[in-house]
């Protein structure tokens, strides 16, 4: 009964959707025309600052705030300005550093401004083991704490414009924040690539699939008005609701938009076309095909919507941000797929399919039944042994690809996932020849205790100590600045507190670093102790402290947000094949394909092309989109394969539906991996593992697990897949099939 009650819902809606076609098609319009108008766009607002990536529970954000109560001069900055002259730095021009930075520390304009700027040149030794002496200096830069990463970017280089003297050797700005700005700036200017290149490979696929020149226009007409509405509603809710969506939230939504737009209209694209070569009318074949797709879609684009939005339950801003605005762009997209493309089916018809289909052509082949020997080999491989076997050669694959995650490494590719070219790279490689890579942000040490700052002999101790760690170059702290540096440098005015300045050997955000940080903060009890300081605390702040901490709060948002989307995926699969078990195990082949995905990442970037890691919400963020993607595939695969055993036993249902099914796959699947590949054209390395992570995923689930894997665990879980349900045997089936079909003839007539 259930199931007749779901198929008269269906079949009510198409009616309604097919009788309101002159209607649906020009409110679509209308619709996207309006927003385009009168709503604000994507890339309209401000980049998400740097706070936006840090979890607001960071313990090295807490320690910074309370140093930053201890002393009068600051020792982290995400703003650096770098000098270098291989040839050696003139007196003058170091003179000229010097006196730049004191006229800007002095400098009260009021407004966004430059506080403190505070010269470290490698002519005065600070690092014994400084690659060089004389030929670099390294600035680095405070901001007014309102101050915009627009404003920071904009002081920073007009303070760099000032080193244009002979001699003076600027290389450029560099650090966190400014890499941040150049991020938006090469996905800015890339964007037009990949929107026009994604729109042409759609068309391409499409329009080879079903040899039209309508189908691709329809597909792209859909996702055009899916993408018009959706970009321009986003910021629109997020300035509704005061929520910041940062930019580069843009070539996601142009990849989902398009992608999943497509896949949808290839589903109704396929059911309309078998319909009309079936001799039905192009309003009849419409309704049929919405009637039969429409719960499919729905299913599958609510689990996309559903999934994008648990990215609110992470603990970034950054995830925060990015899934509300994915949810609706996914919301969007499924609205205007459910009634749009059947409309224009219902209104064009066999036109859509023009020019190699006509009236009385044979259905093409993919979406046809299956030829007889290719139905005897569906029969084979559906046999419980072969699937069996089957079953185990695609795990065995998969578990094989998985094991790169044993390697996986995340960190904060802000600067090292830039083109070489770029100015922040640059500045970012002749600071770390000139002194270490680690002076771009060293972490800062803080050791805490009644009158600790009057111990000079033990802080000395302490500070010969740290340097003999592992992976530091060097440190900095009590007596080693020169004598006109001010004294509360490292010694707090109440002299309970003091600081150094530890310098990595290696980038202050790669993975290496963070490892190296993670030992010495673990040692620093045993080196307080030798060096007889063991009734003061030491903590640890800086850019380091800061990315191990988003890097750990990565991962526990992974458990989280994993456990309520895989609850939401479980819960709409089960609640459309109205069965238990079948869910658990397509949820598990869904995790084992992500497993490997990720593992392959890992092994292309970290072990090909020589990454020491991955971009920190790669992983994350793609085995998000993955699963939900995933499940449309289940949800077609599946219900197809559901909708025949109500008329045949399951192994013939698996053998007829799973062919014909596989196919729609392969080409949805195709265009929507190819969508996020596109991405892959921004030059930026957290884009481009991102890209291949979720194309590579993609792929997998089309052509391995959906077409080979899920009909196997189909076939060998047999009906107890239904549990506690049941598929009905093919008399009982036969005994209802009169009554469904007297509800689906009733539909047709006008």
């Amino acid at each position: 009964m259930a199931q007749l009650r779901r198929e008269r819902l269906a079949a009510g809606f198409a009616r309604l959707l097919v009788r309101l076609r002159f209607l649906v098609l020009p409110a679509w319009i209308a619709a996207a025309l309006a927003a385009t108008l009168t709503l604000p766009g994507l890339g309209s607002g401000e980049p998400l600052a740097l706070g936006g990536l840090i979890p607001k529970n960071s313990e090295a954000v807490e320690t910074g705030e309370r140093a930053a109560g201890l002393f009068d001069v600051p020792l982290t900055t995400d703003t650096i300005v770098v000098q270098r002259d291989p040839g050696g730095l003139s007196a003058d021009a170091q003179a000229r550093t010097v006196e730049r930075a004191v006229a800007a520390s002095a400098d009260d304009a009021g407004g966004d401004e430059i506080l403190f700027a505070l010269p470290v040149l490698n002519t005065f030794q600070l690092l014994p083991s400084s690659r060089e002496n004389g030929t670099t200096a390294v600035t680095y830069l405070w901001f007014s704490p309102g101050a915009s990463l627009t404003a920071q970017f904009a002081l920073a280089n007009e303070y760099a414009e000032q080193a244009s003297e002979p001699g003076d050797g600027l290389v450029g700005v560099t650090g966190p924040a400014p890499a941040r700005w150049q991020q938006f700036e090469e996905i800015d200017d890339a964007l037009v690539i990949v929107e026009a290149g994604t729109v042409a490979l759609i068309a391409l696929v499409v329009g080879l699939t079903f040899r039209s020149v309508g189908a691709p226009l329809l597909a792209l007409f859909v996702s055009g008005v899916s993408f018009f509405v959706s970009s321009r509603l986003v910021p629109w809710v997020g300035d509704a609701l005061d929520a910041s969506v940062p930019q580069e939230v843009e070539p996601l939504v142009v990849a989902l938009t398009l992608g999943i737009a497509t896949d949808y209209s290839v589903f109704f694209l396929a059911a309309c076309r078998r319909r009309l070569a079936e001799g039905e009318s192009r309003v009849e074949a419409a309704e049929h095909s919405a009637a039969g797709v429409a719960p499919i879609v729905a299913t599958a684009g609510l689990i996309v919507v559903a999934g994008t939005a648990a990215l609110l339950v992470g603990e970034l801003e950054f995830f925060r941000a990015f899934g509300p605005a994915l949810a609706l762009t996914a919301a969007v997209t499924l609205a205007v797929s459910l009634t749009l493309v059947p409309a224009c089916l219902a209104l064009f018809g066999r036109l859509v399919f023009w020019p190699h289909f006509r009236p009385g052509d044979r259905p093409a082949r993919w979406d046809d039944r299956p030829s007889p020997a290719r139905h005897a080999l569906a029969r084979f491989v559906t046999s419980r042994p072969v699937a069996a076997l089957v079953a185990l050669v695609c795990i065995g694959v998969l578990a094989l690809a998985a094991t790169g995650l044993s390697r996986t490494e995340l960190a904060f590719r802000l600067i090292t996932g830039l083109p070489a070219g770029t100015e922040e790279r640059r500045a970012a490689v002749a600071a770390g020849t000139g002194f270490a890579p680690g002076i771009l942000a060293p972490t800062v040490v803080l050791v805490e205790g009644r009158g600790v700052a009057e111990r000079s002999a033990e802080l000395a101790g302490l500070q010969d100590a740290l340097g003999e760690e592992p992976g530091v170059s060097g440190v900095i702290g009590p007596g080693t600045l020169p004598g006109e540096a001010p004294r509360d440098v490292f010694l707090a005015e109440n002299m309970d507190a003091a600081r150094f300045a530890v310098v990595h050997d290696t980038n202050p955000l790669g993975s290496e670093a963070i490892e190296d940080l993670d030992r010495l903060d673990e040692r620093l009890p045993e080196l307080l102790e030798a060096a007889d300081l063991s009734d003061a605390t030491a903590t640890v702040t800086g850019q380091t402290a800061v990315a191990r901490d988003t890097v750990d709060a990565v991962v526990g948002s992974s458990e989280r947000v994993g456990a309520v989307v895989l609850g939401i995926n479980f819960v709409l699969l089960a609640l459309f094949l109205r069965a238990l078990v079948a869910p658990l195990y397509l949820l598990a082949a869904s995790l084992l394909s992500v497993a490997a995905t990720l593992g392959l990442t890992t092994y292309l970037f970290q072990g090909l092309l020589g990454h020491g890691d991955l971009t920190y919400y790669v992983p994350f963020a793609a085995g998000v989109l993955l699963v939900s993607l995933g499940s449309d595939y289940n949800v077609f695969v599946v219900g197809r394969i559901w909708e025949e055993a109500r008329r045949t036993d399951l192994r013939e249902a698996i053998a007829l539906a799973a062919p014909r099914a596989s196919q729609a796959i392969s080409v949805a699947g195709t265009a929507l991996a190819l969508s996020f590949a596109m991405l892959g054209v921004i030059p930026l390395d957290g884009f481009r593992e991102f890209a291949f992570m979720m194309a590579a995923g993609v792929l997998i689930e089309t052509f391995l697990v959906r077409s080979l894997l899920i009909p196997a665990l189909v076939s060998l879980f047999g009906g107890a897949g239904a549990w506690p349900g049941r598929l009905r045997p093919p008399a009982e089936a036969q005994s209802s099939t009169g009554s469904a079909g007297a509800v689906s003839s009733s539909t047709t007539k006008r």
